[in-house]
């Protein structure tokens, strides 16, 4: 039985570790044109922008744990909306890491699944994002953040373990191309939201108290990481 454990076990870690053949550089056209019809239009952004505050709040939680703080909790709301909380010294580097990890998770994700995909391993993005996600479930603390990473979760494993290496594929492609644009548009609603007289809480804001430079440039330096990431990655999946 050990011994057959064992060769499953093995056979399971090449497959996850193992590289697959790279697209068809049609496909990967395809993909982020569907990438970019997900964050063009409202109505679908909309929708598709729960996965965007996945990232955000799993990089808010990641970063906390990471600094050193107690991670208490994380809610993910049907407005897109989310709230990450931690216990610990409020102000210090790092309260100001967790802080700056939001807006620049998603586009810092999709910049490690490009090089991912960059490499042919395609698979062990599917089940990286698979492990994230239940590392983020756990850490849930309202039902409809559950039942969306839950959901996302699914789709992750579905794919991943009942198609075909053409499908696996198109799925990884659109994912990272969706984090790479993603990441940029919540910056440019922030801004807007900012001018507007909104949003004066912001993490840009809250970065802005804890260490006295304006928020402005906060969102500066979340335009940069987003846009240098979608610019890197792309080059990546292109070249790919």
């Amino acid at each position: 039985m050990d011994i057959v454990d064992a060769a499953t076990l093995g056979e399971l870690w090449d497959r996850v570790t193992g590289t697959q053949p790279e697209p068809d550089r049609w496909l990967v056209l395809v993909t982020l044109g569907v990438a970019l019809a997900a964050v063009t239009p409202y109505g679908v952004w909309r929708l598709a922008r729960n996965t965007i505050t996945i990232a955000h709040e799993g990089g808010h939680g990641l970063m906390a744990l990471l600094s050193g703080r107690t991670l208490e909790g994380i809610r993910l709301h049907s407005d897109t909306s989310g709230l990450t909380v931690s216990r610990g010294k409020p102000t210090g580097f790092g309260m100001i890491l967790t802080a700056a990890a939001g807006y620049t998770a998603p586009s810092l994700l999709g910049l490690g699944g490009a090089a991912l995909l960059a490499a042919g391993h395609i698979t062990a993005l599917l089940w990286g994002a698979i492990a994230l996600l239940l590392a983020l479930l756990v850490m849930v603390r309202n039902a409809y953040g559950m039942l969306t990473v839950l959901l996302t979760g699914a789709a992750f494993f579905l794919v991943s373990w009942l198609t075909e290496p053409e499908v696996q594929a198109a799925f990884g492609y659109v994912v990272v191309w969706f984090l790479l644009l993603g990441g940029v548009r919540p910056v440019f609603e922030l801004q807007a939201k900012r001018r507007r007289g909104a949003a004066r809480d912001s993490d840009a804001d809250q970065l802005s108290r804890l260490t006295r430079v304006p928020a402005l440039v906060w969102l500066l330096f979340f335009h940069a990481v987003a846009l240098t990431s979608l610019v890197g990655g792309g080059r990546w999946l292109l070249d790919a």
